[in-house]
């Protein structure tokens, strides 16, 4: 690891505002807030801003839940992101991806018309950071135009999110 996870005990005022934007208060209480969490509140003004936005593409976002995930678990999965992917698989599920969906994102393909449309939108961002004409028109036969924006901020935050904690060292907690 780089950057250490922050231990419960080290938790000032700094961290427990800039967490309280995304943990629950029993989470608080408990000071459970997971590897990613205990290690990005190491700069809390920074985690603080991020998690306003990040809880944004997670709970405020236009596009439909089991899309955003299918488009996290593409971006994990490209940059290689053991947490993101381990985190989103579970979330996934609950979200309605089945086991066959979630495997074929490994290989970037999908027999649902539009899963495959968001994959290749991520595919191509990951790529070009950009989306082609064709792929954008085949969004748009099935998402409104702030779903579509939605999208391409979320894989570029998820994209943002595997690079650090690929970058700092951020282990799934059970490797810990």
């Amino acid at each position: 690891m780089r950057v250490t996870p922050m231990q419960p005990d080290e938790w000032d005022d700094d961290v427990v505002k800039a967490l309280s934007v995304m943990v629950s208060p029993d989470r608080m209480e408990r000071r459970d807030v997971g590897s990613a969490l205990s290690t990005l509140v190491r700069h809390p003004k920074l985690t603080r801003a991020f998690l306003r936005f990040n809880g944004y593409l997670l709970f405020g976002s236009t596009l439909p839940e089991r899309l955003r995930e299918l488009a996290i678990l593409r971006v994990a999965h490209r940059r290689n992101c053991a947490y993101e992917w381990q985190h989103h698989v579970e979330m996934g599920a609950e979200a309605g991806l089945a086991p066959d969906v979630i495997d074929g994102v490994t290989r970037g393909e999908a027999s649902d018309p539009l899963d495959q449309v968001v994959l290749t939108a991520v595919d191509e961002l990951e790529v070009d950071s950009n989306v082609s004409d064709a792929t954008w028109a085949a969004l748009s036969e099935h998402l409104d135009e702030r779903q579509r924006m939605d999208l391409v901020f979320t894989i570029g935050s998820y994209g943002l999110l595997a690079m650090a904690f690929n970058t700092f060292g951020v282990v799934p907690e059970q490797e810990n």
